[in-house]
């Protein structure tokens, strides 16, 4: 494996990561704060929220791996 390619490798996984992280606690985050509103609504109550979670984090790794690919598509259009 060449140089470029391990730093894209390396650039793909730092930024999922990332986006998993961020998504997930996103998501948990808002779950409990939906839990602790004025006003809850039956929405709010019959949500998992391991799976609201988890779907936080598989959003975020989607957006991770589009913003390295982004931002590889535009390193490599400068050069």
């Amino acid at each position: 494996m060449d140089r470029k390619t391990r730093r894209l490798l390396l650039l793909v996984i730092s930024c999922s990561i990332t986006g998993v992280i961020l998504g997930g606690t996103a998501s948990w985050a808002e779950s409990n704060l939906c839990l602790e509103d004025n006003k809850v609504t039956s929405d709010c109550l019959t949500q998992d929220p391991i799976q609201k979670t988890i779907e936080g984090m598989s959003t975020g790794l989607l957006a991770g791996v589009g913003a390295a690919c982004g931002a590889a598509w535009q390193l490599r259009h400068e050069d």
